[in-house]
């Protein structure tokens, strides 16, 4: 419901943008303005709604024996406010009599029935109230307390609920009598708080109920404080006059906008939220759902999208489309290495952990009533799961949101280009481009940056541009969770305790994985060393080993590993200027320089600082291949070509006093060629489909990936566009997707 005013409210403004655009003018600029004033309005009408200022309530909820009622008193005496625990307060008062005997009376469905009437009838304002925990599984009573208050989730550990209740010897639990278990009802339970709260408290193993109570003011503040979690751009000079407003962005408008309008990249104008050891400790055996849950609500304001909702998103995500159900597993390779499977969902590659939940926070944040035209610069792995992620969306969304991804023509291995063009949908189209994956990447930043051609788009067409490459904050963001999820998955199979120190090694290109594995350490993962794994194109290790980034003379090589044949890397702006203390100033000269001189030179003071986390070093052909070959023979395990370069990069760099985690990037099925030529199979001309089952009948490890065993059966040929490398050509064949699906 909240959702819905939340919504209709952002329609009504929106409307008015798009009704006084009729003539085709430079009114684009002022559309533009509007969408920020759209979402400004709608910021100002969710903080009066929620304010607690007046008559306000907060409601604490959540299973029986979480601590509501001794928290509730807690916040009571802290804020000088009147405490109402539901039990005592009112369903005795109604009923004269206890809990226990009511329930003994009248059985679970009509208890829920008189429980949820005495609570309609009830009303209290600038309160603090402890629910029952039966209360959330009656829908009439918790919209009508809902309307008048914030809803905190006590979201304590299950191990502990069950704990606590053997001590309490409770006799008043809806359902306890039923034969179900207790860790089953709890589980049951979990489902009805999931879809009321506003606001979670994660309360860790031993948390006293002064330090939870703590917690739910400072998630109330939170909640209430719209306008602190705010986003600026990369290349944002900070103004002199420390009274004059900071130029910033909300998230759910960083995720539209992807790209800065300075052509900076956004990034969080605060530090990320960082967990104690106690909440991380209290994840460790969460599922990977739980996990992200808990990490994306903390770094995703529920003014951009409400807790709930985002966790029905992360629910959807990493559902049934996963062929692992642990998402995304650690597998103990050998002596101290462990590989990160990032390759099980639907496309095969990492791209698929962000582009499975990204396309739907991307449709939560649009106003309803623009059309947009997603860009997307692919090497490889992002095409396919950018396409295969928002052809999920329901039918009205895929009607006002499309996609087109550029690839290089000739700069992806087969199955990867059969697989791109494979994925078109009604509402996402394939480009091959005859030119390198930097161009490509060029080119989409060219248009969003012309403002000339992205307003009249938006006037012509009523279409906004935007992206889903890791240039986009809403699709680096989710990547955080597996390296956080990565780790205490090492420490639940009890390889490590928790605090003791792993390193992590990445195959790079664009930057935007190894940068998200940083953000996991200021999150509170305790990561020793950045291992940046680079193929021949090794700008990035040169660039990490002497602070001088040069692309003069330097031409792309195609490799085996094909998703890090890159030579400028988008993401490294975010890393350089969080190391430089947010200089703005120093990032737009530093890249400026880069795009009309091809090179820049960070000082040694800069360098030091890189060199304090990150080390590199970078893997030739030969090496690439021998490296699957060898670990084929010694473990049965098959490395996809970009696994195997972060392989070789971690034998040779890391000195084996701790665990190293390297993240496998991609399934081997999508590069059988050269999976064939390491493992010495002759038969390497046949079909691709052929290979794929040849490998498959090896039995090794991991197993086939069963949805690129399906794609490789697929005869049909599929149309697509090929275009010269021209990026007037490429804004033309935009306009006509636009016309044609828009218009």
């Amino acid at each position: 419901m909240l959702h819905f005013n939340r919504c209709q409210h952002l329609k009504q403004i929106t409307q008015k943008c798009f009704s006084v655009i009729h003539v085709k003018t430079d009114q684009h600029a002022q559309l533009f303005l509007s969408r920020t004033f759209a979402l400004a309005e709608l910021r100002k009408s969710w903080h009066s709604t929620h304010s607690l200022i007046g008559d306000k309530n907060i409601i604490l909820m959540g299973p029986p024996g979480a601590g509501k009622t001794t928290v509730g008193r807690i916040i009571g005496q802290k804020l000088g406010c009147c405490v109402i625990d539901v039990d005592d307060d009112i369903l005795e008062k109604t009923w004269n009599m206890s809990v226990s005997k009511k329930l003994q009376d009248v059985g679970n469905e009509q208890f829920l029935e008189e429980e949820g009437k005495a609570v309609l009838n009830f009303s209290a304002s600038g309160s603090v109230i402890s629910l029952t925990g039966s209360n959330p599984m009656h829908e009439a009573s918790m919209w009508h307390l809902k309307k008048n208050g914030i809803i905190v989730y006590l979201d304590v550990p299950l191990i502990d609920i069950v704990s606590r209740l053997k001590l309490m010897k409770i006799d008043r639990i809806v359902g306890q009598n039923s034969g179900t278990s207790m860790i089953d009802l709890l589980k049951f339970r979990r489902l009805y708080y999931k879809k009321w709260y506003d606001t979670r408290v994660f309360c860790e193993s031993g948390a006293s109920p002064e330090e939870v109570a703590n917690k739910v003011l400072n998630a109330v503040e939170r909640y209430q404080d719209v306008d602190s979690e705010t986003f600026i751009s990369t290349r944002y000079i900070w103004p002199k006059d420390c009274e004059q407003k900071v130029s910033t962005k909300f998230f759910s408008e960083a995720v539209i906008e992807g790209l800065a309008s300075d052509g900076g990249l956004f990034v969080p104008q605060k530090e990320f939220p960082k967990l104690n050891s106690g909440e991380w400790k209290s994840l460790v055996e969460a599922t990977y759902v739980e996990r992200a849950q808990i990490l994306l609500e903390k770094c995703i304001h529920p003014a951009d999208i409400p807790a709930a909702r985002l966790g029905e998103m992360i629910e959807t995500a990493y559902g049934e489309n996963f062929a692992c159900s642990k998402i995304a597993p650690v597998r103990h390779l050998s002596g101290n290495q462990f590989m990160l499977e990032l390759f099980h969902g639907p496309t095969g590659s990492f791209k698929d952990l962000s582009l499975q939940l990204m396309p739907h926070m991307f449709t939560h944040c649009i106003p309803p009533s623009c059309n947009y035209m997603i860009l997307v610069a692919t090497s490889g792995d992002t095409g396919s799961a950018v396409l295969n992620g928002f052809s999920r969306l329901n039918k009205n969304d895929k009607q006002r949101i499309a996609v087109a991804t550029f690839f290089p023509e000739n700069g992806v291995s087969d199955f990867q280009k059969a697989q791109i063009i494979g994925s078109q949908k009604e509402n996402g189209w394939a480009v091959g481009v005859k030119s390198d994956f930097d161009f490509c990447q060029t080119a989409i930043k060219r248009m969003f940056k012309d403002s000339d051609f992205t307003g009249f788009l938006t006037v012509e067409y009523g279409t906004v541009l935007s992206s889903a490459n890791s240039i986009n904050w809403g699709r680096l963001l989710p990547q955080v969770v597996y390296h956080a999820s990565a780790y205490l998955d090492l420490v639940s199979q009890g390889f490590i305790s928790f605090g003791s120190p792993v390193d992590v090694c990445i195959p790079t290109g664009n930057f935007g994985n190894i940068l998200a594995a940083v953000y996991a350490k200021m999150m509170g993962i305790p990561i020793r060393k950045f291992i940046c794994a680079s193929n021949q194109n090794h700008v990035l290790t040169d660039f990490i080993k002497t602070g001088h980034y040069d692309l003069r003379e330097r031409k792309l090589a195609q490799t085996f590993s094909p998703a890090i044949d890159i030579l400028k890397s988008s993401n490294l702006e975010r890393h350089l200027h969080l190391m430089a203390n947010k200089d703005g100033q120093l990032m737009t000269k530093l890249f400026n320089q880069l795009e009309e001189q091809h090179h820049f030179q960070i000082e040694k003071i800069l360098v030091e600082k890189l060199q304090q986390d990150f080390v590199a070093d970078w893997c030739s052909e030969e090496e690439c291949l021998a490296a699957i070959h060898s670990t084929y023979n010694t473990s049965g395990y098959i490395l996809d070509p970009h696994t195997a370069v972060a392989k070789v990069v971690a034998d040779r760099m890391q000195d084996k006093t701790c665990p190293v985690i390297v993240s496998s990037t991609a399934h081997y099925s999508k590069f059988t060629p050269a999976i064939m030529q390491a493992l010495k199979i002759k038969e390497i001309n046949q079909m691709s489909s052929s290979q794929l089952y040849l490998l498959s009948s090896y039995n090794a490890l991991p197993p086939p990936h069963e949805a690129l065993l399906e794609r490789a059966k697929q005869q049909e040929k599929m149309e697509y566009q090929v275009c010269v490398a021209d990026v007037n050509v490429l804004k033309s064949h935009v306009e006509k997707l636009i016309q044609n699906q828009f218009m």
